[in-house]
């Protein structure tokens, strides 16, 4: 099977699966895992008509994450935007004579992937043959859903089975220790996820779940729905105890300098989180925003910032760092 992956959570999962020599395509955001490199790319940042005339046969689309690390020093790069359009390159996409495509809200192709399953330019790209699935998880059974759908579509179903079995298991594992502090008296830090910064907004889809998981209370997000716009004084008035700033799509480096050029608002010396030195800028990239296998290194790296005592050394290295 030749499989196009457009989203960088479904790009994980086809690896995660065993499949990676089926894989033949990939957006510019794919980065993980490292065996990815060297796969045809077929989408890339449309920058617009300062980057000059847009190729022919590429399709120009909103809505894609940050790509990995730039390449090359000829200049320094400007903040990428994790929301900036990007453009599909048909032709690229065409010669690959991918067999299943996989796409989703969060792709570089987000409204295009759309597109494939009816009459479009990208829909005769792939041709009427090609299976197009959009993954679309909201909460952590929808990835293990996506994964099962991943592997329904490939004939790797045993595969599928065995990693979420695996996945679940260490979930279990952590909320089964959190259940015992729970019981020993150790509370719940009251913390506030942020997936934009400037300006902020709460988190949402799987994240809160993520939090709760991990032994936190997220007290302005809401679980399953999309990312909210909220304001610095929302964040505020709720005071939390911990603040994560995860900007969707943005790796850890990333994190760090955006919230480096984020102002500060007025009285943000006043919030708990701050005065305590527990905010937290976090590999969202790697471990929050994608909504792959990755999402329980996320839970295991949230449960050691909430509760250094009873986890130790279980996030993965350089997925966090605390900020002021």
């Amino acid at each position: 099977m030749r499989i196009v992956s457009l989203l960088p959570a479904a790009t994980e999962i086809v690896c995660a699966l065993g499949l990676i020599d089926d894989l033949v395509g990939i957006s510019h955001a794919c980065d993980f895992p490292p065996a990815v490199a060297g796969r045809a790319v077929v989408t890339r940042p449309d920058r617009g008509p300062a980057a000059g005339p847009a190729r022919r046969g590429a399709a120009r689309v909103p809505g894609a994450p940050a790509s990995a690390a730039p390449r090359g020093r000829a200049r320094p790069a400007a903040p990428r935007d994790p929301e900036a359009p990007v453009a599909i390159d048909l032709e690229a996409l065409a010669a690959l004579r991918p067999d299943l495509v996989l796409v989703g809200p969060t792709s570089p192709a987000a409204d295009a992937g759309r597109r494939l399953a009816g009459d479009s330019p990208l829909r005769d790209a792939v041709g009427p043959a090609a299976s197009v699935v959009t993954l679309e998880p909201a909460s952590l059974e929808g990835i293990f859903h996506a994964v099962a759908t991943v592997g329904a579509m490939t004939s790797a179903e045993d595969e599928a089975v065995g990693l979420v079995e695996i996945l679940r298991e260490r979930l279990a594992d952590i909320e089964e220790v959190v259940a015992e502090r729970r019981e020993a008296g150790i509370r719940a830090p009251r913390v506030v996820a942020l997936d934009r910064l400037d300006p902020p907004r709460s988190a949402g889809l799987w994240v809160p779940e993520q939090v709760r998981r991990a032994g936190g209370w997220e007290v302005l997000g809401a679980a399953g729905d999309p990312s909210a716009r909220t304001s610095w004084e929302a964040v505020a008035e709720v005071d939390p105890e911990m603040i994560l700033l995860a900007p969707w799509g943005l790796h850890l480096a990333e994190a760090v300098a955006a919230w480096s050029r984020t102002p500060r608002p007025a009285g943000w010396g006043e919030v708990q989180a701050v005065r305590r030195g527990r905010v937290f800028a976090l590999d969202a990239a790697g471990y929050v925003s994608r909504g792959g296998p990755r999402v329980i290194d996320g839970i295991e790296l949230l449960a050691e910032i909430f509760d250094p005592a009873a986890f130790v050394d279980l996030a993965p290295a350089g997925s966090w760092v605390p900020v002021l």
